[in-house]
Parts: structure tokens; C-alpha cells; sequence
């Protein structure tokens, strides 16, 4: 397949794409689910295959977790579909109309990027999202997934795009590639793509931010912070910190730092510690806070409460610097004097992606939501809610840490961009520049 060829005439498809009527999008929408329901048991046969090369093939364990693709996970896509169709239509909203003289009317209207393309590592799951917002946003998509979803992403792409061509949609508005030459080949068509976005790990996505005059909209990192303060809730901080961990840990916002105040230390990793360890959750921490936990574990032998010799912690001690993305049972942990140096943490070696404070003070929460320089900043709450689905936007394109165009989950309102119109009656600008006629500002 020439992907040039095959993308300037999706560039041409896209105008009509984008005037398609909300109720078309919404019916392709409901097709998508109603198909994809018609043909599980297919889907999982075909997503058995990748799970199989994966084995076989020494695929890293929290690739495979994304790679699944299961009845919980249909049942995800779905209902991200529905919550889609159930949502306003972004396109056509005037967001801006100004009289600019009599009968001379300016209006600033909400339209489609047009065509996007979107490169994705092992998560069928995305395929649909993805597919599923260009639909309802009225956008043009190529996709790209991994190899090791080859089986899945064929039948899942296949089923939209049968879907969306029965609804009406132009032929070869969407279109998969599956080759790994064809990412380059992408990336050289800044005259046919609109926006590129790339959604793996740091290295992938760097690749595709260094290689291509397209403009993209992502994230590289994903290095999440949780602050403990030293007016936390006990009882808040275990089962949040947990679940950021834990909950799905390949995750982009899943926790990866955690910092505690000085002022509760021990006693927060006198507790938090158990939980870490019971969950298999390996920590590397600064020297501080090993000599706490040595001192934890020494307490537990004196009270003649050693644990299991084969559930033994695994703990390392780190430099202060050492604080990364590790997509696995892996925490850092370090121990701060205030919120003024939790912060300035964060924002030095953090990623701008989602980070939380636990606290009860509602000051503290204020100024460090203020100062904390990410998409998501949140208090008393698991950062693993930094999610398009959970924020009511029915799925997203992915996470952006950029500031311009979208920030943090990419829904609906991330795809869509806008345009001037602007109506007359045989006004000409001479007019204007002479002095005949003046402008006549007015909001509408």
C-alpha cells in the first residue's frame, strides 16, 4: 500500500466527511457497538493469536496486560461508544459572533482537524477509542498499532470500518496500516496530515516527535507524583496510593513517586510499608527513607514478627535524583521537608502529566493545585482517574502534556478546531482604510 497515495485522498474525503450530520456520526457510532457486540467471540479469537505470539515471543509482561483485549474490556469500548453518541454534537458550536459593521458578521465556528493520524503500541482497546472519537468528531484517521496486535487491530478495524461505510461514510476515510515502513512513510506527509498522535513508550513517541514536521499532540512520560502531607488522612493514603499503583500499573497514570512530609514519615511508611509489601510492590527509595523501613523491619523482629523470608521486600536505596517512568510493580519514595519542596520536585522531575496531593488541609491543596505545573492536579484521590472515560468525555485519543490546542485527556473538544466566517453585503476594506466607513463593534 502507497500511504501518500492513500492519504491525499482521505485529505480530499475529508470535507465531506466533516459535513456529515451528527445523526450519521451517531449512527456509525451505534453500528461500531452493535458489530463489534455481533462478532466477540472473533474478537477474541483473534486477540488469542497475539496473546500467543506474545508468549512465544518474550513480550514484556505489561505489554501483554495492554495487548488483552477481553469480555471487561468489549464491555469498556462499548460503553464508551455509547456515552459518544449520548454526548452534544462538538461540531458547528458558535463560539465567538461579532458584528463588525452593519451587515458585516463575523463568526467563529467549531470544525474538524481533518486528518489525523495516530500511532499506537499494544492496546486494542485504543483502536476502537480512537476510531471511535474521529467518528463522532468527524475527523479522518489512519491507524497505526504494533505488531503484536496484529490479529486484533485487523478484525477491530475492519468491523468499524464496515460499520461506517454501511452509515454512509466516503470510502477510504479511515484507513489502518499495518506495516512498520509505513510509520515513516506517514511521517513524511505533513501535506496530508493535520495531526499526528502517538500514543507507547517514551522512546516511541520521542521518535515520532523528532521525525516529522507534522505537528503532534501527546505525552513521552508519564512519571506520576502523589504528595503525602502532613495533614493527610491515614486512612485516605493506603487504599489511594494502592490503587495508583496497582490498579492497572502499564499505565501512563499510574503513580511512579511517592513523596511523604518529614513530619509523618514513619509513621505513614510504618503502615503504608505493610501494604506496599503485601502487594509485591518493590520500593526505591532515598537513604531516609531505608533507614526507616530497616528500622520498621527491625521493630517487627523485636515484637518476634518477622515476616515470610519469601515475601521479603524488595527495597533499594537510590540517589535523590533516580525517579522514572517504571510501568511495573516499582515505586520511588522520598521524603520531603514541606510542600514547597514536594512541588518544586514535581515540577522539576515530573512529566506535566497528573500528580495528587493527599491532604486535609484544604490551603495546602489550593496552593499546591496552583503551583503544581500538570494536566491533572488533583487532591485525595487516586491519579489513575486521569482518563477520558472517567472524566465523561466517553474515551480519549490519549494523554497530551502539551499546552497548546489540549491538555491532559483528549476528547471530543481536543479534535475539533475552529474557523472564521464572515458574511457581508459588498462591504470592500478601501472603505475602511479611507475613512468612508468606520467599524461598528458589537457582540452578538
Amino acid at each position: 500500500m502507497n500511504i501518500r497515495e492513500e492519504v491525499k485522498k482521505m485529505k480530499l474525503a475529508a470535507p465531506h466527511v466533516a459535513a456529515m450530520s451528527n445523526v450519521q456520526r451517531n449512527k456509525a457510532l451505534s453500528l461500531v457497538a452493535e458489530n463489534l457486540q455481533k462478532r466477540a467471540d472473533e474478537i477474541f479469537a483473534e486477540n488469542k493469536k497475539d496473546l500467543e505470539y506474545a508468549d512465544q515471543n518474550g513480550i514484556a509482561p505489561q505489554i501483554v496486560k495492554r495487548l488483552k483485549f477481553d469480555e471487561g474490556k468489549l464491555r469498556d469500548v462499548i460503553a464508551g461508544i455509547n456515552q459518544l453518541i449520548q454526548l452534544p454534537d462538538p461540531l458547528g458550536k458558535v463560539t465567538l459572533s461579532r458584528q463588525l459593521d452593519e451587515g458585516l458578521v463575523l463568526n467563529r465556528v467549531t470544525v474538524p482537524i481533518g486528518v489525523i493520524g495516530v500511532i499506537f503500541e499494544a492496546r486494542p482497546d485504543a483502536l476502537v477509542q480512537i476510531s471511535s472519537l474521529c467518528i463522532k468528531s468527524g475527523n479522518c484517521a489512519i491507524l497505526k498499532g504494533g505488531k503484536e496486535t496484529t490479529y486484533s487491530n485487523r478484525i477491530l478495524f475492519g468491523i468499524i470500518y464496515d460499520s461506517v461505510i454501511q452509515a454512509g461514510f466516503p470510502e477510504g476515510s479511515y484507513l489502518q496500516a499495518e506495516q512498520h515502513n509505513e510509520i515513516d512513510e506517514l511521517l513524511e506527509c505533513d501535506d496530508c496530515v493535520d495531526l499526528l498522535i502517538p500514543r507507547g513508550s517514551n522512546k516511541f513517541v520521542r521518535y515520532i516527535m523528532d521525525n516529522t514536521k507534522i505537528p503532534v499532540m501527546g505525552h513521552a512520560d508519564g512519571v506520576c507524583h502523589i504528595y503525602v502531607d502532613k495533614a493527610a488522612d491515614v486512612e485516605k493514603v493506603i487504599p489511594i496510593i494502592v490503587d495508583a499503583k496497582t490498579q492497572y500499573t502499564a499505565a501512563c497514570n499510574a503513580v511512579e513517586t511517592l513523596l511523604i512530609h518529614r513530619d509523618v514519615a514513619e509513621d505513614i511508611l510504618s503502615k503504608l510499608y505493610p501494604a506496599l509489601k503485601s502487594e509485591g510492590i518493590a520500593i526505591r527509595g532515598t537513604k531516609e527513607v531505608t533507614d526507616i523501613i530497616a528500622k520498621i523491619e527491625a521493630a517487627q523482629v523485636e515484637l518476634s514478627q518477622p515476616t515470610d523470608a519469601s515475601a521479603a521486600a524488595d527495597v533499594e536505596t537510590v540517589e535523590e535524583t533516580d525517579f522514572r517512568e517504571y510501568l511495573a510493580l516499582i515505586v520511588s519514595i522520598k521524603i520531603v521537608g514541606d510542600e514547597d519542596e514536594a512541588i518544586e520536585h514535581i515540577n522539576k522531575y515530573g512529566s506535566h502529566h497528573t500528580d495528587a496531593i493527599i491532604t486535609e488541609d484544604d490551603d495546602a491543596a489550593a496552593r499546591f493545585m496552583q503551583l503544581v505545573d500538570s494536566a491533572g492536579v488533583y487532591q485525595n484521590c487516586s491519579t489513575r482517574f486521569a482518563d477520558g472515560f472517567r472524566y465523561g468525555f466517553g474515551a480519549e485519543v490519549g494523554i497530551s502534556t502539551s499546552k497548546l490546542h489540549a491538555r491532559g485527556p483528549v476528547g471530543l473538544e481536543g479534535l475539533v478546531t475552529y474557523k472564521y466566517t464572515l458574511k457581508g453585503e459588498g462591504q470592500i476594506v478601501g472603505d475602511y482604510a479611507t475613512g468612508k466607513s468606520t467599524f461598528n463593534f458589537k457582540d452578538l
